[in-house]
């Protein structure tokens, strides 16, 4: 018995009302939005971006996030049952079932509309939200950590987790006691890893990481790609490691040698290596405001017009 672990009885309920409760999981979800609205804010100030670019890029970006993140849920891990009952992709979600993995191909849709649509280069966009990814990221699993979610296995380590909230036994008492478990069936739950704190130390190192190369070394603008593919190494490669201390997400996981969130992670790190050798390979750009400077005279060709129409 590891009598170092520690007991976590946070509540994941943040407010009760009446029959709707409100979670600290959700409450996390908004701040990982408002963080990377903040930080990308400053990254368009930053390179003379006018303010309607982060607001076409946010609600782009936001929407690819969350039906992303949905549906791959519902078809890289329950496909079966969601294909069956695909009214449940949208009633079902307060039941849990948000994935990282498509999350990412949500973003990345989101980015070639929002590219396409503001006539910036992809690769631009790709390597900005880079930046704020993996901070997003780590905020999330702050959230799926106070949710008693994604637990690891049992651990005899001083900083194992007792996840009162996620263990049946317990989880029993807490419902019938008002959070009250006592402290004889607290001594027989095992501790586990918190996989999640692992996955937030990673993602904010990797956001610190980011932000250095793009401020520092304005990589962002100098090798185009490289920041997303240090993004994707970074956050896929922990994730990819931490799952081997992880209980499986689903019973059909149980005994293969890789579990699906590592095999969803591969794709997204080779991603990233070709994406760091393409930027590498390529010549450096001279011309750091280019992109930006073509944005703004269309911009700025487009408001005449729009200035045209209203005066007839």
């Amino acid at each position: 018995m590891n009598i170092l672990s520690i007991v976590w009885d946070w509540d994941p309920t943040l407010v009760q009302l009446g029959s709707l409760d409100i979670r600290w999981y959700g409450l996390m979800w908004a701040v990982a939005i408002l963080a990377a609205e903040r930080v990308c804010h400053y990254t368009f100030k930053h390179e003379g971006l006018p303010p309607k670019t982060l607001e076409s890029a946010f609600v782009w970006i936001v929407l690819g996030t969350f039906v992303g993140a949905r549906l791959g849920h519902c078809l890289f891990y329950d496909p079966e049952y969601f294909l069956s009952h695909p009214l449940e992709i949208i009633t079902g979600i307060r039941n849990g079932g948000m994935a990282s993995h498509g999350a990412t191909i949500g973003i990345l849709v989101g980015i070639w509309i929002f590219a396409k649509r503001n006539h910036l280069p992809f690769i631009w966009g790709i390597d900005r939200i880079a930046i704020v990814a993996p901070l997003s990221g780590a905020i999330i699993r702050l959230g799926n950590l106070f949710n008693h979610e994604i637990v690891g296995y049992p651990t005899d380590l001083p900083w194992g987790f007792k996840f009162l909230y996620s263990d049946p036994t317990s989880r029993m008492f807490w419902e019938t006691n008002d959070g009250n478990v006592p402290a004889e069936v607290i001594a027989e739950i095992p501790a586990r890893h918190p996989a999640q704190l692992y996955e937030a130390l990673c993602y904010f190192l990797v956001f610190g990481i980011i932000l250095w190369l793009y401020y520092r070394k304005d990589l962002g603008r100098r090798r185009p790609g490289f920041l997303f593919g240090i993004a994707m190494i970074g956050i896929f490669l922990s994730r990819f490691f931490i799952e081997f201390c992880k209980e499986v997400q689903e019973p059909w996981e149980e005994g293969m040698a890789l579990d699906q969130g590592q095999l969803l992670s591969i794709p997204f790190i080779l991603l990233g290596i070709y994406m760091i050798v393409r930027a590498m390979m390529r010549p450096q750009v001279t011309d750091i405001n280019a992109v930006v400077e073509n944005a703004n005279r269309y911009y700025a060709s487009e408001e005449k017009k729009q200035n045209k129409k209203g005066k007839k």
